[in-house]
């Protein structure tokens, strides 16, 4: 079991603003121990009697999984007692009555607890894993919280992609911590201080990288931010990527779907998106070998290449195991297919995780969403594999980070990218490095020394 010593200075410091900190952030990149971090600080809040109870959201997976192994892992946690509130709406309500020191839920849950507590709300300290998750005003989960923020006497929320899509992403975040006291009461001011509608009013623009400074600046004071590349010597994360070719067939078929904006198949299905973003995601299913044609989840298949590259991967890494992240339900239908039973999809049984981690799955295929927080899988392989990218920094990011972080045995992680040259893929990949690069901007800026 692990003990308090074994603490990096960096985790320790982030225990300290924590304390400080009555509603703060860590902003600690993917792998650098802010599970941990925030327990221990938990724990001694509890010691000096400066909380009574303490509410845990995370992803589902991570709610059901990292956070209870965490605590059992180290020896000064593992005296924190916890539920899971999970199961059904009278599971979850029956584990409510249950006196430990936490409570952990999956994030989807969280208008519903707010609802059924109503007045009675009595957990005095709330910890967001992945604050990142409710980055949308609009989002219920958002609206459940602000209900209850006068109740909340400490907050602590954790990311390592604080803004993943740009800093539009920040406001919702920070609110939750001071009511808008930073960056203004509402969205709709915010935009209106700091942004310019793009041409079409499709999304929003900083005004200028001073205005960006100028958000960096009044919120520095919540936010704890390192990056692991600072404090922790990780794997080398080695990428390769794979340049497939589109069949001649299919090359023509996708530049007609690309300037005609519909396609016909030989099946008699046909494509025909309304929208720029509708075309995009019909292209790179393109891009991926099958498109789907309705509404109901039908599919059509035009190519075998990237599925052909994947053998290739496979037979190359000969019984290594591979974690492969897919996009389309049809990719991960058509991977299955082809793969059989040397094939594990990921589920929401913890066993699957602890299967992969003991070395016991060849083939681990998951999609982004659902691997691309929190969990550890770095102890179970060290090739990953991109089947077909989107457009989420967030995703890529985090999924990027499951095996290239401490614990992984090996000296390096190879990730894998099959990608169609001359395609929409290429920008795909543009975007992803544009959108790190602000990223990279905002943790930079807010670093402080440990």
């Amino acid at each position: 079991m692990l003990n308090r010593d074994l603490l990096r200075n960096y985790q320790s410091a982030g225990v300290g603003h924590i304390i400080k900190v009555k509603k703060g952030a860590l902003w600690m990149f993917m792998g650098l121990g802010k599970t941990v971090t925030v327990l221990t600080a938990v724990l001694d809040l509890f010691r000096s009697v400066e909380i009574k109870k303490v509410l845990i959201i995370a992803p589902k997976r991570v709610a059901l999984h990292t956070w209870p192994t965490e605590i059992g892992q180290w020896s000064h946690t593992s005296l924190l007692t916890h539920t899971v509130l999970t199961g059904s709406p009278q599971e979850r309500e029956k584990r409510l009555q249950e006196k430990t020191d936490i409570h952990i839920i999956g994030r989807e849950s969280v208008p519903w607890l707010v609802k059924t507590l109503g007045k009675d709300w009595f957990y005095d300290m709330v910890v967001i894993d992945e604050s990142s998750s409710f980055k949308s005003h609009a989002a219920k989960r958002f609206k459940a919280l602000k209900l209850v923020f006068n109740k909340i006497d400490r907050m602590v929320q954790l990311t390592g992609t604080p803004a993943p899509n740009g800093l539009l992403d920040v406001w919702s975040q920070i609110y939750l911590l001071d009511q808008g006291e930073r960056l203004g009461k509402n969205i709709t001011a915010y935009r209106r201080e700091y942004f310019y509608p793009k041409p079409g009013f499709f999304g929003f623009s900083l005004k200028s990288q001073g205005h960006a400074e100028i958000i960096y600046e009044k919120i520095s004071d919540l936010c704890f931010t390192i990056k692991h590349s600072d404090y922790i010597e990780l794997p080398e994360l080695m990428v390769n990527k794979i340049d497939v070719q589109l069949p001649p067939k299919v090359l023509r078929q996708y530049k007609e779907l690309e300037s005609e904006l519909y396609l016909s198949f030989e099946d008699g299905s046909e494509v025909e998106p309304e929208f720029a973003a509708v075309l995009q995601n019909k292209l790179i299913q393109l891009c991926n070998g099958a498109v789907y044609t309705d509404e109901f989840g039908n599919y059509t298949e035009v190519h075998d290449a990237k599925l052909e590259a994947l053998d290739s991967i496979i037979e190359e890494a000969g019984g290594d195991p591979i974690l492969c992240a897919y996009n389309f339900k049809a990719d991960k239908e058509r991977i299955v297919k082809r793969y059989g039973k040397k094939v594990t999809v990921l589920d929401s049984d913890p066993k699957t995780l602890d299967k992969w981690n003991r070395g016991e799955i060849e083939f681990l295929l998951c999609h982004p969403a659902s691997a691309g927080h929190g969990l550890n899988l770095q102890h179970g392989g060290h090739t990953l594999v991109w089947f077909g990218l989107n457009w989420s920094l967030e995703l890529y990011l985090q999924f990027n980070a499951r095996l290239a972080r401490p614990g992984q045995k090996h000296g390096h992680v190879i990730m894998h990218q099959i990608a169609t040259s001359g395609t929409v893929e290429d920008k795909v990949f543009k975007a992803l490095n544009n959108k790190t690069l602000s990223q990279e901007q905002l943790v930079d800026y807010m670093k402080r020394p440990v």
